[in-house]
């Protein structure tokens, strides 16, 4: 066992000359339950470190409390061959989870597994508060700082990270995961729980740009998010209507702008 999100395996390196016994580092990946009021509602595949940034930040974005003081407390509990993290939420938000309800069975990188109906798919755009314009500089200072901070991938090489950056472009938290999604679900909750999330803040990911990204960055306030990979079409669509900037391919000192380019200053 090493830290939290990485655990030793054996394998076999084959090569053309021979083989050899190596002690491999690997991503930690289990099914961790998101229980609210005592009633199972999500389970998702994900690293079990900073789950409870992960339980707070998915209830924030997926919209189960609209603040996290609707967050009374959260246990997190190994439970067989998983991690049941438990939450106790106010039970009008309760009442409104359970008009609702739907069993995810989330898989790495999967965002919408269980989702049962196409309108439930297509849910209302979260709309960003955020009205500041964010500096081209300020992205590529916060993608350049994220490699150092991702200290679970520099050990295993195979978790996305997350980071909220200050206006300026200095990472206030990063958070990771095998899951890209649940990254940015883990800074929500970080965010919240310090109130990290400053005026003209913006989203970096090490990732591609999803719809699911751009809605969860949206439901968190960000001005903008900045991907070191490709946007898709829905993804573009979701950051025009919710009034966030969308830059991808942020690398080597360029980035693209795919959507609401206004927001993006010299």
């Amino acid at each position: 066992m090493t830290d939290q999100g990485s655990i030793h395996r054996p394998a076999r390196r084959l090569t053309a000359a021979g083989e050899e016994a190596l002690d491999e580092i690997v991503a930690q990946e289990v099914a961790v339950a998101l229980v609210y009021n005592g009633i199972s509602h999500a389970v998702m595949m994900a690293t079990p470190c900073d789950l409870e940034d992960f339980a707070r930040g998915f209830s924030l974005t997926e919209r189960i409390v609209e603040s996290p003081s609707e967050i009374y407390d959260i246990e997190v509990e190994p439970v067989g061959r998983g991690i049941e993290v438990r939450l106790n939420i106010a039970a009008k938000r309760m009442a409104g989870l359970q008009q609702r309800r739907r069993t995810l069975a989330g898989r790495t990188g999967c965002g919408l597994c269980g989702v049962d109906s196409l309108d439930e798919a297509m849910r209302p755009v979260a709309t960003s508060q955020a009205t500041e314009t964010v500096s081209r500089q300020a992205i590529w200072h916060a993608m350049a700082a994220l490699p150092a901070q991702q200290r679970i991938n520099r050990v295993n090489g195979a978790t996305h990270a997350a980071g909220w950056a200050a206006a300026d472009g200095t990472l206030l938290a990063v958070r990771e995961d095998v899951g890209r999604h649940n990254a940015l679900d883990k800074l929500g909750g970080a965010i919240a729980r310090s109130g990290a999330a400053t005026p003209g803040g913006f989203v970096v990911v090490t990732s591609r740009c999803s719809y699911e990204m751009v809605h969860k960055a949206a439901a968190l306030g960000a001005a903008a998010i900045a991907a070191v990979s490709a946007p898709t079409s829905l993804a573009i669509e979701t950051a025009e209507q919710a009034g966030i900037a969308l830059a991808a391919f942020v690398r080597d000192g360029r980035l693209t702008v795919y959507a609401n380019a206004g927001r993006i200053a010299a």
